[in-house]
């Protein structure tokens, strides 16, 4: 009990750290002229309707009873919605306008990132030389806690290195349209893990899933389609608990699942430094970079 205090008090410090924040960016004069509410997505985060010119404060009732995970997962929705709110006080690009900012087209090969914790699906476009950052897109649900997926039913959402070939692709969906990510591949079957489809798709609802909203949906959709139309194999899709930064990583250095953290670290670590998408193979129950 002791324990779920001291969590509920961290979350209060950084809703209060949240509103700081929200009233430094909403306040100045420059922003005076934009008029436009800005609406979050849904999440778990309670209450947090963001409407510009008042500071959101979810409403947490302290007489309820509330076990340490959900504590946890509310936590983390509400960290999320910090880097939502920072990433969008000014208006996003469109998708056809970041195409042609980056020279680029429908149809060229793409890589995606997915990061838990940020609720983020990030899309990188090849431009020939490398890949170039064509576009975040705000994971509208999630369900589970940081860590890998381990059983049917856990409601948790992958982590590690999967890729979408065209057979996985659903545009008959019934959230909307959807794509497969390959759960469980050789690396999970290796280490016993079940579950069985576990995708990106629309309808903002998960069960262990990275849920966008229908138009977000589309848009990734569309790419993913067009590349492999185009001739690319297979889209990888790199599922990550967080942007795995070494500051990050010695936050979590006595967590559970640090060790797998720092082999998925080896992939994001390349991309990071060559924006090129690493080959991956799965040697001795371990993911293996190679040439």
């Amino acid at each position: 009990m002791i324990r779920a205090w001291l969590i509920l008090a961290d979350i209060l410090i950084h809703l209060l750290l949240f509103t700081s924040f929200i009233f430094f960016y909403l306040n100045p004069p420059s922003y005076t002229h934009l008029k436009k509410a800005i609406h979050k997505p849904k999440t778990y985060c309670p209450e947090p309707r963001i409407v510009l010119g008042k500071l959101p404060f979810p409403k947490l009732d302290l007489n309820a009873t509330m076990t340490l995970e959900e504590l946890q997962r509310i936590g983390q929705q509400c960290r999320a919605e910090e880097y939502r709110i920072e990433e969008n006080i000014f208006l996003e690009s469109t998708l056809n306008e970041r195409l042609h900012a980056l020279s680029t087209k429908m149809g060229n090969p793409v890589f995606i990132r997915i990061f838990k914790e940020e609720a983020i699906l990030e899309v990188w476009i090849d431009t020939g030389s490398e890949y170039a950052h064509l576009k975040d897109y705000i994971i509208c649900a999630s369900s589970g806690t940081l860590g890998p997926k381990l059983k049917e039913g856990d409601k948790q959402a992958p982590e590690g290195f999967y890729k979408v070939k065209k057979y996985q692709l659903n545009p008959n969906s019934k959230y909307h349209l959807s794509f497969n990510l390959g759960y469980p591949n050789k690396y999970d079957r290796a280490h016993k893990r079940t579950g069985s489809f576990l995708m990106v798709h629309g309808n903002c609802v998960s069960a262990g899933c990275y849920a966008m909203t229908d138009e977000k949906i589309e848009e990734i959709y569309a790419l993913v389609e067009g590349a492999l139309e185009q001739g690319q194999k297979y889209i990888d899709v790199h599922a990550f608990p967080f942007r795995m930064t070494e500051e990050n990583m010695n936050l979590y250095e006595g967590n559970r699942w640090y060790d797998f953290w720092m082999n998925l670290k080896e992939g994001y670590d390349y991309f990071e430094a060559e924006h090129r998408p690493p080959q991956i193979k799965v040697e001795e129950n371990r993911y293996e970079l190679y040439e």
